[in-house]
């Protein structure tokens, strides 16, 4: 079992104005420069990566590599704004005025599974935390590593050439991808921002099925694998729909900094949304040998309790024990004829279980 794994937020008390729920620039470029980095994380989006890879100019094509810490395996959360702005310069001029010990944490905690909090990763005061960033940012390649010696060396020369790239990508193709995007990333936010003010922090639980809210606590839970907790009662938190960006629900919950949620906006994520109990219950359903049995049979067409016991030679009511858990994930197909109900296969639920799966892992 893989047991609750959430990642949680807590904005008990914070009205409804301070929840910000708009698109972001700069959300978006890290989005697009992340599928950029790990296309097969995003074979949905192959075209248009393509289209993308090739407006790249190739003096540029470095320093996606180079800069890969940013926004490889992980994102680096001043590419979060929690006040986002109308262009992509308003918002990078916001991250010019972080402090170096904040943009060099975070640029150096990106390509972490759990970022640690800048408040106790600070690789330009603490020399153990620099070795381990340093030994970190090897692992993932020289142009890394070298690109991490020289953020800790001079990071103002750094924090410019990574503004100046962003920029650059701005001019060669992101602008493009911005203005078709943009106008249905800000209907989608109209429609969240006025669902909350009618219904309150209930009505986020609709964005998407692996974010639910705890209205009598304050809390809101987004179900991925990973156990964090953020606080948001300061001063509330932002919600940044994205084109780009499935299948993952990207959260900013370091510690001195404001929650961030970056979501798969309705329509640009075409794949249902599994929540990792739901995976666990269809991954524990598949995992009993006489259960997967019973899905060879009932993958050849429907079949009655009656008959998978007379195959398999086992009794009706472990037959029916065995099917209901099956049902009850997501597996199978019911229907009645007559005295009998027939169960037959989900094929579309098992021919999606390996993206879904991928899916929760990424998410």
């Amino acid at each position: 079992m893989i047991g609750t794994v959430v990642t949680a937020v807590d904005i008990a008390g914070v009205p409804a104005d301070r929840i910000r729920i708009t698109p972001s620039p700069l959300a978006e470029l890290g989005a697009v420069l992340h599928v950029l980095a790990e296309p097969q994380h995003h074979p949905d989006t192959a075209a248009a990566v393509a289209m993308m890879a090739a407006a790249l100019p190739a003096e540029l094509a470095p320093n996606l590599e180079e800069f890969g810490l940013l926004w490889h395996s992980g994102r680096a959360d001043f590419l979060f704004p929690s006040d986002p702005r109308p262009s992509l310069r308003e918002e990078l001029d916001d991250v010019d005025r972080l402090d170096d010990e904040r943009w060099v944490a975070a640029a150096l905690a990106a390509h972490r599974a759990v970022s640690p909090a800048p408040r106790t990763w600070s690789p330009l005061r603490d020399p153990i935390v620099r070795q381990r960033a340093l030994a970190a940012a090897r692992a993932r390649g020289p142009r890394q590593a070298a690109w991490a010696e020289r953020v800790l060396a001079d990071p103002a020369a750094e924090r410019e050439r990574v503004r100046s790239f962003l920029l650059a990508c701005e001019s060669a193709f992101f602008d493009t991808v911005w203005k078709r995007v943009r106008p249905a990333l800000a209907e989608e936010a109209d429609r969240r921002r006025f669902d909350l003010a009618r219904e309150g922090i209930g009505a986020l639980g609709r964005i998407s099925h692996a974010i639910g809210v705890d209205t009598d606590r304050g809390v809101l839970t987004i179900d991925k694998l990973q156990d964090q907790t953020a606080n948001g009662r300061g001063g509330g938190m932002t919600l940044i729909p994205s084109a780009y960006g499935a299948p993952h629900l990207t959260v900013v919950y370091a510690p001195g900094w404001l929650p961030v949620l970056q979501y798969p906006a309705p329509g640009w994520d075409p794949r249902p949304v599994l929540r990792v109990d739901e995976l666990d219950a269809r991954l524990t359903a598949l995992a009993h040998p006489l259960r997967l049995r019973f899905c060879r049979t009932l993958a050849r067409g429907p079949h009655t309790t009656g008959e998978l016991a007379d195959f398999w030679r086992v009794t009706a009511p472990e037959v029916s024990r065995h099917l209901a858990v099956l049902k009850a994930a997501g597996l199978l197909i019911s229907a009645r004829r007559g005295r009998y109900v027939t169960y037959r296969l989900d094929m579309a639920a098992c021919t999606g279980l390996g993206q879904q799966l991928v899916d929760v892992l990424g998410r």
